[in-house]
Parts: structure tokens; C-alpha cells; sequence
């Protein structure tokens, strides 16, 4: 008998609370959200567009001459084991976003992380993926790739031979610089 004692004064703790009300409901927002994802962008057009050269021998840019940039490769701590690929992909992203930008081209498939990160006062699509990934290759010059990131639509990106030179050029391997005609990033 005594063995039940603990039981029955926590049964007892037990019955006196009071049972479920609608104040809890009162104290948590059962409206939707006042804002929501952004509308998706169409896909750029592409006509025309090519891979350039900038003034940083470390970066290329994407996009149609005479028109705002769609896409930026950099490198960073080349030759080293941290060396890396900033991918910026130059379209609006809601702030705070993450996803994945997918990479598709040449029998490969790459799935980058990128974050809504500010950029002069507007946030856009950017992350850093090692440059020993293997997924790379799927920029290889042979074919064309095309790239995609949650609500920007499909990129198109014509076969060159200047993504693989900086990317090979990141690695720390010979036959890496890209020269080409540069437009502005």
C-alpha cells in the first residue's frame, strides 16, 4: 500500500488542472501569413549572351552584352584547399531565402546551396561550392548547361571554353587563365 502512495498523490496533482481552454488559442495566430514567397521570374532570354573576362582575372560574368549581368563565377583562395566558387546568380531573392541552385550540362548534375544575400540594396542568389567539386563538369565547353534557382527562372549558358579554365585555374592547375572580351559586371 505504501508503494502506491507516490502514485495516488500524483494522481491527485494531476486532477487539479484546470482542463484545455480557448485561451491558449487567443495567445497563437491562426492567420496565414501576411507575406508569402515572391512571384516566380520568367527565364531570361539568353540570345546573344556569352561568357566575359571582367577586370578581376579571378571572375567571369554570363549575359548579353549591353545588358545587366545574369550570372558571376568567382574564384576564392585559389590554389589552396579551401579554394572556391562564388556563384552569383543575379536575380531578386526574398531576404533570409536559401535553395538549391541546380547546375545541369554535360551527363552532370550539380545541386549548390545559395542564400538571398544583400548586394547593394537588393538581395540575390549567391553561395560558395569547393572548386574540387566534381559537379563542375557540368560546364564543361562541349555542350551547353543550364542552370536554375527557386523562382528565377531557367538560365540558359552557351558552351565555352572559359568557366572550365577558371574553375581549373582555381584548383591551382596550369592552363587556367580565361581571356576574353570583357562587359561590364
Amino acid at each position: 500500500m505504501r508503494a502506491l502512495l507516490p502514485f495516488a498523490a500524483l494522481a491527485v496533482l494531476a486532477a487539479c488542472k484546470p482542463p484545455p481552454t480557448d485561451a491558449a488559442v487567443a495567445r497563437v495566430s491562426l492567420l496565414a501569413p501576411t507575406r508569402g514567397p515572391s512571384e516566380p521570374l520568367p527565364s531570361p532570354d539568353t540570345t546573344g549572351a556569352l561568357w566575359a573576362a571582367t577586370g578581376n582575372p579571378l571572375r567571369l560574368v554570363y549575359g548579353v552584352p549591353g545588358k545587366p549581368v545574369l550570372l558571376a563565377l568567382e574564384c576564392r583562395a585559389p590554389g589552396t584547399s579551401e579554394a572556391a566558387l562564388r556563384i552569383t546568380r543575379h536575380a531578386p531573392a526574398d531576404e533570409g531565402a536559401a535553395a538549391l541552385l541546380a547546375l545541369i550540362g554535360n551527363g552532370w548534375i550539380g545541386r549548390f546551396p545559395v542564400d538571398a544575400t544583400p548586394v547593394a540594396g537588393t538581395s540575390i542568389w549567391q553561395g560558395e561550392v569547393p572548386a574540387s567539386a566534381r559537379e563542375w563538369a557540368a560546364l564543361k565547353p562541349e555542350r551547353d548547361a543550364s542552370l536554375t534557382v527557386p523562382g528565377a527562372g531557367l538560365l540558359k549558358l552557351k558552351a565555352s571554353p572559359l568557366p572550365m579554365q577558371l574553375i581549373t585555374a582555381c584548383r591551382g592547375k596550369k592552363d587556367a587563365a580565361p581571356a576574353a572580351p570583357a562587359i561590364p559586371a
